[in-house]
């Protein structure tokens, strides 16, 4: 789960990361009233859930209130497109007014799990306000990080080691280290998956704060943290995501044609990739989970035919704890009860799969059953480029 960066502030600054004097704003009027609260110069930031929203236009400077109000009227409602969003970018729902920082150097922290150690890491480096990806892979050297074993905590060693790498100075330093050693605690108290800030700045008074917070959160965690739930922007969100959830299906729009209807995760991955092994593209992830009940096949069915993409389906299950006959039953009352018009493939294995097959055959629906995943996949990209499955 993701937030905006106003929320994300306001957990930092709960765990005493330093933040500038910010407050939202979802009206001009209220961008005007935040702006003369602060007084002088301000910031107003658009709140969305992407990076890059100063490129895209969705971050300016003010003077004051009156030039609050011009701008904030400009930002609310509008289209921001960054390299985040895609094309059709976002709509700007809501603002920060933050009071201005006089910045004298930008600097970039972060943690995430690296799974390939089975450990956090938190990542520091001097090239901060720039895209992380783009420091490593032009720049690597210039990241630097230490790895935080889960249930353990960051080191003093680890924090010095961060903090000098920033090139920190004097009083910079004890706040470096205090800053640092908050984020960490923050990240780890609310379960987070992804923390930056970018940047993290040094002022010209020689104060270091958090300009910016990016927070993600490990969703399987949050029936701990009903506070953080309150703080999920539904808009912000892919609305067939949001609608999967509500049955407890695990779905990923994609940017294909050939939408995808799988029971477990690993085998929705393995789908997706012989299908773009045959030459066609995944419209979506769709892991159905252990049961594929006439219910849930057809929300699946009616999630996947929302997205006007989809010029056919594969359905690929595997019959373990529940027999395959029993999930064709499920599919055949699923494709009654939704207007299917798009080809439909099927690829049943495991426990009673040629009887599955049988019934489907059997049908008077109009299936195209496969024999094995690879027939599946071509069958299904041949039947989106109108060739005969």
């Amino acid at each position: 789960m993701k937030i905006h960066e106003y929320q994300g502030k306001a957990i930092f600054a709960e765990f005493g990361v330093p933040v500038p004097e910010g407050y939202p704003a979802f009206t001009v009027d209220e961008a005007v009233a935040a702006a003369k609260k602060i007084g002088g110069k301000v910031v107003v930031k658009a709140q969305i859930h992407a990076g890059g929203r100063g490129k895209g236009g969705g971050v300016k400077l003010a003077d004051g209130p009156e030039q609050v109000k011009e701008l904030a009227g400009q930002i609310l409602g509008m289209q921001l497109v960054t390299h985040q969003t895609g094309p059709a970018g976002k709509e700007v729902q809501r603002l920060l007014i933050e009071k201005a920082s006089n910045i004298d150097r930008e600097l970039y922290a972060g943690i995430v799990l690296d799974r390939s150690r089975g450990r956090y890491v938190m990542m520091v480096s001097t090239e901060g306000g720039m895209e992380i990806e783009k420091v490593a892979a032009e720049t690597p050297e210039k990241i630097i990080k230490e790895w935080i074993l889960p249930g353990s905590e960051l080191l003093p060693y680890q924090l010095r080691r961060l903090a000098y790498a920033l090139g920190l100075e004097g009083d910079q330093v004890k706040q470096g280290l205090r800053t640092l050693q908050a984020l960490w605690q923050a990240f780890a108290a609310k379960d987070c998956s992804l923390m930056e800030v970018n940047p993290l700045v040094v002022t010209s008074e020689g104060d270091v704060i958090a300009l910016d917070a990016k927070l993600n959160f490990d969703d399987n965690a949050l029936f701990r943290h009903p506070e953080l739930q309150e703080l999920r922007d539904l808009s912000e969100e892919d609305p067939h995501e949001v609608e999967a959830a509500k049955f407890n299906l695990n779905y990923i729009k994609l940017d294909g044609n050939v939408g995808c209807m799988v029971n477990g995760a690993g085998l929705a991955m393995g789908t997706m990739d012989i299908i773009k092994l045959h030459g066609g593209e995944p419209a979506n992830f769709l892991d159905v989970g252990g049961v594929a009940n006439a219910e849930t096949v057809s929300n699946g069915f009616r999630i996947i035919l929302d997205d006007p993409n989809v010029q056919a389906v594969l359905i690929n299950i595997f019959g373990g704890i529940v027999r395959a006959d029993r999930i064709a039953e499920g599919i055949i009352s699923a494709m009654q009860q939704v207007e299917v018009k798009v080809p439909v493939v099927v690829r049943m294995e495991g426990t009673n799969a040629e009887q599955a097959r049988q019934m489907l055959d059997d049908s008077p629906l109009k299936f195209i059953v496969a024999h094995s995943l690879g027939d599946a996949a071509q069958k299904a990209v041949m039947a989106t480029k109108g060739g005969a499955a």
